[in-house]
C-alpha cells in the first residue's frame, strides 16, 4: 500500500486527485494539507483521511506518508517539492512543474539526485482517446502524417473578464495562464498523439491590457497573453498549426484536431460538448468512418467518473507500477522539463519574431 499525502486538498485536488486515489487499491490517502487548519479538517473529514495539517512541511515529514501530491498554485510547487525530495518521498506534481523552464530544470535535477519516483500530471498522456489516436497513426491508418491542425478554446483565460480566484494568474511570474495551463495541456496531448514538436514560430497576442473581475466593477491589469498561435514542425517531418483562443467561457466547441495523412485524415472532436482535449473522450473519424474506442484503452476502475479523475487515476496506476518496478513513470519531471522548454521556445519565438528550436 502506497500512503499518500495531498498538499492543496481543498482546491483542484478535491474533485480530481482525491476521488482518483480513493478508487485505486494500491493507494491510501493518509494525510491532507491546506492553507489553514479548518479547511484541512474539512477536507480530511470529507474524504475519510486521518491526518490534517495547515503546514505542508508537517505533512511531508509525517512517517505515514510515502508519496506527496503537490496540488497548489504553480508558484508554490518548488517549495513543497524540494521539501518532499529532501525527506526522501516520492512526488506527484500538478502541471506546470514550476513557474518557468529554469525552475523546472532545478526541480528535475533535484528529483534525479533524490532517487525517488517523480511524476507530473499531464492528463493527455493517459487519455484513452489520445492513446487510441496515437496507435492508429502508428499502425498506418492514415498513411504518413503530413500535417496537424488544432483549434482549441482557452477560456477561462484570455478573455475580457476573469474570475476572482484566477486574478493571480494575470501576473506572468505566477506561471498560471493561457500559455502554461491551457496551451500547455493541449500541446502535451497533441504531442502524445503526433510526436514531439522540433521547431516553432509563435505569436502571443495580448488583446486586453486590463480585464474585469467577474461579479464586480473592478478592473485589474493583465500582463499575460490572450491567445496562443503556433506554427511548427514535428520531429517526424509533419507541419503543425495550433490556435488556442482565449475567452470568458463557457466552453462550447472546446477543440478540433485534424491529422492529415498521405492516405486519409483523422478528425477528433469532444464526445461531450465543452470538454477540453486532455479531459474527456473524443469522437474520432477517419474519413467518413466513426471509430469506437476499444474497451482495452480504459484501465481505471469503472467507478471513476470520466474527466480529470479518470486520466489522473491512470497516471497513479503508472506511478504504482513504477514504484514496484524501481523505475521512473511517464510523464516524469524530465518529461515536464522538456515541455517547459517547448513553452519557453514559444515565448522566445513570439518575443524575437523568429523560428525557435526546442532544446
Amino acid at each position: 500500500m502506497i500512503r499518500v499525502g495531498v498538499v492543496g486538498a481543498s482546491g483542484w485536488a478535491d474533485g480530481s486527485h482525491l476521488p482518483a486515489l480513493a478508487a485505486l487499491e494500491a493507494f491510501e490517502v493518509t494525510a491532507v494539507a491546506t492553507t489553514n487548519q479548518a479547511s484541512a479538517d474539512r477536507a480530511a473529514a470529507a474524504h475519510g483521511v486521518r491526518h490534517a495539517f495547515a503546514d505542508a512541511g508537517e505533512l511531508v515529514a509525517h512517517p505515514e506518508v510515502d508519496l506527496v501530491v503537490v496540488s497548489v498554485k504553480a508558484s508554490g510547487h518548488a517549495a513543497v517539492i524540494k521539501a518532499a525530495l529532501k525527506a526522501g518521498k516520492h512526488v506527484v506534481s500538478e502541471w506546470p512543474l514550476g513557474v518557468d523552464a529554469d525552475q523546472a530544470s532545478e526541480l528535475a535535477e533535484a528529483a534525479a539526485t533524490a532517487g525517488v519516483v517523480h511524476a507530473v500530471v499531464l492528463q493527455g498522456h493517459h487519455s484513452p482517446s489520445a492513446r487510441f489516436a496515437a496507435d492508429l497513426l502508428a499502425a498506418g491508418r492514415i498513411g504518413t502524417l503530413e500535417s496537424v491542425a488544432l483549434v482549441a478554446e482557452g477560456a477561462p483565460w484570455g478573455g475580457s473578464q476573469i474570475s476572482p480566484e484566477l486574478v493571480f494568474g494575470l501576473d506572468p511570474s505566477e506561471g498560471t495562464n493561457i500559455l502554461t495551463i491551457m496551451a500547455g495541456h493541449f500541446l502535451a496531448t497533441l504531442e502524445r498523439v503526433a510526436g514531439p514538436l522540433a521547431e516553432v514560430s509563435a505569436r502571443l497576442p495580448r488583446t486586453h491590457d486590463h480585464v474585469l473581475v467577474s461579479g464586480t466593477e473592478r478592473t485589474v491589469p493583465n500582463a499575460t497573453s490572450s491567445h496562443v498561435l503556433v506554427h511548427g514542425l514535428l520531429a517526424g517531418g509533419a507541419t503543425a498549426s495550433i490556435a488556442v483562443h482565449g475567452g470568458n467561457g463557457p466552453i462550447q466547441d472546446a477543440f478540433l484536431l485534424k491529422l492529415v495523412g498521405s492516405d486519409a485524415t483523422l478528425t477528433a472532436t469532444p464526445a461531450r460538448p465543452g470538454t477540453y482535449i486532455h479531459w474527456g473522450d473524443w469522437d474520432i473519424r477517419i474519413g467518413d468512418d466513426v471509430l469506437a474506442l476499444p474497451g482495452t484503452y480504459r484501465t481505471v476502475p469503472a467507478g471513476v467518473r470520466s474527466g480529470p479523475p479518470a486520466n489522473i487515476a491512470a497516471l497513479y496506476q503508472e506511478v504504482a507500477r513504477a514504484i514496484a518496478e524501481d523505475r521512473q513513470p511517464h510523464p516524469s519531471f524530465e518529461t515536464a522539463l522538456r515541455h517547459h522548454r517547448l513553452l519557453a521556445a514559444i515565448e522566445r519565438s513570439a518575443a524575437e519574431g523568429i523560428a525557435s528550436k526546442i532544446s
